[in-house]
């Protein structure tokens, strides 16, 4: 069984899709889909930067969702179907485009909305992130309890059993931070982020973005979605609404997410979009599985070899 998996925010970066709009008359004509209805820059913004603003939460999920949009389309163009799809935080919506739930230019549109959102509360409300290495989640939860006598602060990504996020206002995640150090975490490292997503700072954001996404219609498919907040697949559209919504201030639980497709009998994963973040995660937590990175045209071309001959 082959999973599309979608990266988040993070695996953006100047030059990210050139080479499949030069290359690809699929890709090229998804890309001026999207980049015409948002009406700013995306192309110039993916192709030449400058990376400070394609950073930016508004313009990188747009940019990162178009990404993966542009090689669902290659993928789909060689017969190359998923089974399941999940992604992580923002990927989650390029997950939807890629099951056709979606179309490319909704997903951009979606998205570019939940960026300004998110990057508005976090200007309001502030909050900040932090990855802690090698701590086990029960030490970690721990820490964050006791941090919580200072502010919020919540585990926000458990991305494996060893890497997880923590998120919230800056006292209490410093606070977590050091009591994670104290407890035997490897490293704390502070994430360049503009604000504590994925946390209940994020609320005023959810509230607004279930507004957008009532407005959404996502069209009927029998590829599940496997969703963050508690790796459930999902079909129906008011399900999926609700999981989306309830994602913003909620853990993205993808170890579970992982675990729950493997368990559903996925045996190749499929990273559909820049970068090698989620491969390198499915390769270290599932070594027995079959990963393709789909990062560039040949990475494209190389999974389309591989799962089509």
């Amino acid at each position: 069984m082959i999973a599309f998996i979608f990266p988040g925010q993070g695996s953006q970066s100047v030059g990210m899709a050139q080479d499949l709009y030069e290359g690809s008359v699929a890709a090229r004509a998804v890309l001026d889909d999207i980049a015409a209805a948002l009406g700013f820059p995306l192309l110039q913004l993916m192709f030449e930067g400058p990376a400070e603003e394609l950073t930016l939460t508004q313009n990188a999920q747009p940019a990162l969702l178009a990404h993966s949009a542009a090689v669902a389309a290659l993928l789909a163009e060689a017969g190359v179907q998923p089974q399941m799809v999940a992604g992580h935080s923002l990927g989650e919506y390029s997950a939807l485009v890629g099951a056709g739930r979606l179309t490319p230019v909704e997903g951009a549109k979606l998205v570019r909305v939940r960026g300004e959102l998110m990057a508005e509360v976090g200007t309001q409300v502030g909050g900040t992130m932090a990855a802690v290495i090698g701590l086990a989640e029960d030490k970690l939860t721990a820490a964050v309890a006791e941090a919580g006598q200072v502010g919020t602060v919540v585990l926000a990504n458990l991305n494996a059993s060893d890497q997880i996020v923590i998120s919230g206002e800056e006292p209490a995640v410093k606070r977590a931070g050091e009591l994670a150090q104290e407890a035997g975490a490897k490293r704390v490292i502070p994430l360049a982020v503009s604000g504590a997503f994925h946390s209940p700072l994020m609320q005023p954001a959810a509230e607004r973005l279930s507004e957008a996404l009532a407005g959404v219609d996502l069209q009927p498919a029998q590829v599940p979605v496997v969703s963050n907040v508690d790796a459930t697949p999902r079909t129906e559209p008011d399900e999926v609404r609700q999981a989306l919504v309830a994602q913003l201030t909620s853990s993205v639980r993808w170890d579970d997410c992982l675990r729950a497709m493997v368990g559903a009998g996925v045996t190749t994963f499929v990273e559909v979009g820049p970068g090698k973040v989620l491969t390198n995660m499915v390769r270290r937590g599932f070594p027995d599985a079959t990963c393709h990175a789909t990062g560039d045209l040949a990475g494209v071309q190389a999974a389309i070899e591989a799962l089509v001959g």
